[in-house]
């Protein structure tokens, strides 16, 4: 299934804020997961002034199917990076800051030291600004875990990314039932974060089991949700299965609201990131009328 159909279009157009989101990253030595995934929103995105920073390097020690990410054996952490990337935060003059990373399992924290402590570094820097952090499943070590939130991130995601049928030829080191169980962890902590969650179509799945794995993630306290069309990296990847129409997508949206999803973006867009700043707005906003509504 290699033709694009017409609802899926890759935006290459680039304007100065492009340019100047990529000097300040090159500036600054830092991975972004938008170059690393091969991300389909990047101009739009950098175009805007917007960037996902990747910590931790640009080598994974996992082989998820679907990522373009390389795997491999990563170098050792960079304890600068925590401030270089606060400082590009500063530079890019960001007001929402979306942080992500490769695995690494090579690691006893699994890097969840370094999520603190640029969330500390930016929160120095920027303190009015929002942060979202997207991470591993860091193997469940649940010590990993609470060393993020007790970083006070404003939005803790973590990706299901597909069905539970297709966990262990989509993503062989992780499992359906760890990443259920962090969201699930994350949704109890105290003070309350907004937790958030996705997953992609076109790998193969079918139309029940997305509706019983939105399900899954409600029920594990997730409010926030992002549902977008797999695109093969390249022909080492998994080909793709189905090109969801956008009424489809539409559908979902509807369906994961009635569920009680407080923020959904769903379409062949849509990306982990994606406009995340709206997205959390949306949901504090309905988060905000439903404690009206019932006070």
């Amino acid at each position: 299934m290699s033709r694009l159909p017409p609802w899926i279009r890759l935006s290459r157009q680039t304007d100065k804020h492009f340019n100047e989101v990529t000097g300040m990253v090159r500036g600054h030595a830092l991975n972004t997961v938008c170059e690393s995934a091969k991300c389909p929103n990047r101009g739009e995105c950098w175009n805007s002034g917007t960037a996902t920073l990747m910590l931790l390097g640009d080598v994974c020690t996992r082989s998820c199917a679907f990522c373009a990410i390389q795997p491999g054996r990563p170098d050792a952490v960079d304890v600068h990076e925590p401030r270089r990337a606060a400082r590009a935060a500063v530079g890019m003059n960001l007001k929402y800051v979306v942080l992500t990373s490769v695995n690494r399992d090579d690691l006893a924290d699994g890097g969840a030291g370094i999520f603190a402590e640029t969330i500390e570094e930016i929160r120095k820097r920027l303190p009015t600004a929002g942060i979202e952090v997207l991470t591993p499943d860091f193997e469940g070590v649940n010590e990993s875990l609470v060393m993020v939130l007790r970083a006070r991130p404003d939005v803790f995601n973590h990706n299901v990314e597909t069905v539970a049928r297709l966990q262990p030829i989509i993503r062989p080191q992780a499992s359906y039932g760890r990443s259920l169980s962090v969201l699930r962890q994350a949704a109890q902590w105290e003070p309350r974060v907004v937790v958030k969650s996705g997953i992609m179509l076109g790998l193969g799945e079918r139309d029940d089991e997305v509706e019983e794995t939105l399900r899954d993630m409600r029920e594990a306290g997730v409010e926030l949700l992002t549902i977008g069309q797999y695109l093969q990296p390249t022909r080492q990847h998994p080909p793709v299965q189905r090109y969801v129409e956008p009424g489809r997508f539409d559908a979902w949206t509807v369906m994961a609201k009635n569920m009680g999803f407080k923020g959904v973006a769903s379409g062949p867009m849509v990306r982990s990131s994606y406009k995340a700043d709206e997205l959390l707005a949306s949901a504090l906003k309905a988060r905000h009328e439903a404690s009206v509504a019932t006070a």
